[in-house]
């Protein structure tokens, strides 16, 4: 361990503080959207219920186009927004904004009727822009409640919660799924609307701490409204320039840009696949069950990894258990299967998560954690785009779902390469 790690003792201190529990909060909170709705619901609903009476391969196609549109719209607009947050000091009132924005478009997601897969794309869409968007105030806002040296730990512990307030409140959703009498609900498609309302709910509650306790780094002159819009919009055009000066944070970018581009791909269509194969749509929900409960210690264990060995470690472990997850999905036969590449996945996801978080807290420079959190999550985005629009094109085309899931495995690849290319100084490894 480094000098500079934190002890078990600073560890526990570092997660009690009201700022970093306040902070780690919004994970819980919109977890409920990552898990219910966009990993699971959404297009779980979206092939049986809003595209009911089209070709599997027809509506993995649909939302295959659906995910990397909204992703290419994200991406395009995360930087300017993250420029324009930080000359104006307000970053946490952009995270409140798009939290109220995502939470309101889930709940709108209830009152989309059968077979209406155009509308269920749209509220999908903008509910997808508050989460992502909300996601990069969230995760800018680490460089202002803990140090270097504890984002490792700060940030596996924000992942940990996300899974296990995720994975309670999709709990009690899928036993409404299954058991949609008992809690006074006509059926299961009235279970999964109450479900989209539920995560609106439970979504804008928990962030409420981090509106209270989370303060931010103020620039010395902030500007607003226009001024911070063109101010943040020429700092965007120079940043663009100047960034080929901070080699290592490019490289990074880019290493993330392919292998983040896999990991997203895997959680938005995993159910999709699935249910292309013919499995049961309650035993792939139960699966994602699983993931989440499995991911829970599996982040706080990464997170030791990191402060133990570098989070460039931890990544690169990761992208190899994706790798082979990748490939053996190709021979997935039965539920038993799925809820196996299911663990797997779960032991990685928050790992690869949080270390690559972390890792680009360390490279960004001082004063434009907005920015530099804006083109993190651009690659992010850009990187959703090409993996379910791949995943989709292969499946309509081959009519193959399995050609499709393996087209992502070279992207880990890549991605593997390029973080191997930095040099130790600049990963902490």
């Amino acid at each position: 361990m480094s000098a500079s790690a934190p002890s078990g003792h600073l560890r526990r201190s570092v997660l009690l503080r009201r700022p970093v529990l306040a902070w780690a909060l919004c994970d819980w909170a919109n977890s409920a959207f990552a898990t219910t709705v966009m990993a699971g619901f959404f297009p779980t609903f979206f092939k049986l219920y809003w595209s009911a009476g089209a070709d599997v391969t027809v509506s993995t196609f649909r939302l295959g186009l659906a995910n990397g549109a909204m992703s290419f719209v994200i991406a395009l607009m995360a930087p300017l927004v993250g420029a324009i947050a930080d000359k104006g000091g307000v970053r946490v009132r952009l995270l409140a904004l798009f939290t109220v924005l995502g939470a309101a478009m889930t709940g709108a997601l209830a009152l989309v009727g059968k077979g209406e897969w155009v509308m269920a794309v749209a509220c999908y869409a903008a509910a997808s822009i508050g989460f992502w968007g909300g996601n990069q105030f969230y995760d800018s806002l680490i460089v202002d409640v803990s140090k270097d040296e504890e984002f490792d730990v700060v940030s596996a512990y924000g992942y940990a919660l996300g899974y296990l307030g995720g994975g309670l409140l999709f709990l009690l959703n899928l036993l409404m799924y299954k058991n949609p009498a008992q809690f006074g609900l006509a059926d299961g498609a009235a279970a999964v609307r109450m479900s989209f309302v539920l995560v609106g709910i439970w979504w804008l509650v928990f962030t409420i701490p981090a509106f209270l306790f989370v303060k931010e780094t103020k620039p010395e002159r902030p500007s607003h409204g226009w001024r911070a819009a063109l101010s943040g919009w020429r700092e965007l055009l120079a940043t663009f320039h100047a960034v080929r000066k901070y080699r290592d944070l490019a490289t990074f970018l880019v290493a993330y840009w392919f292998y983040i581009d896999g990991v997203n791909t895997v959680i938005k269509m995993a159910i999709d696949y699935g249910l292309s194969l013919g499995l049961q749509a309650a035993s792939l929900l139960l699966a994602l069950l699983v993931t989440q409960f499995v991911a829970f210690p599996a982040a706080l264990f990464f997170g030791w990894l990191g402060d133990r060995f570098g989070p460039r470690t931890g990544i690169l472990i990761a992208i190899v258990v994706y790798l082979g997850v990748t490939l053996g999905a190709y021979g997935v036969q039965s539920e038993r299967d799925f809820m196996i590449l299911a663990i797997v996945i779960g032991l990685v996801q928050g790992g690869i998560q949080s270390l690559s978080r972390s890792l680009f807290g360390r490279l960004v420079p001082e004063g434009k954690a907005g920015e530099f959190f804006g083109f993190y999550n651009m690659m992010g985005k850009f990187a959703a785009v090409l993996g379910p629009v791949l995943t989709g094109v292969v499946a309509y085309f081959t009519h193959d779902s399995r050609l499709a899931i393996m087209s992502i495995a070279l992207l880990f690849v890549i991605g593997g390469i390029l973080l191997l290319r930095m040099p130790r100084r600049a990963v902490g490894a």
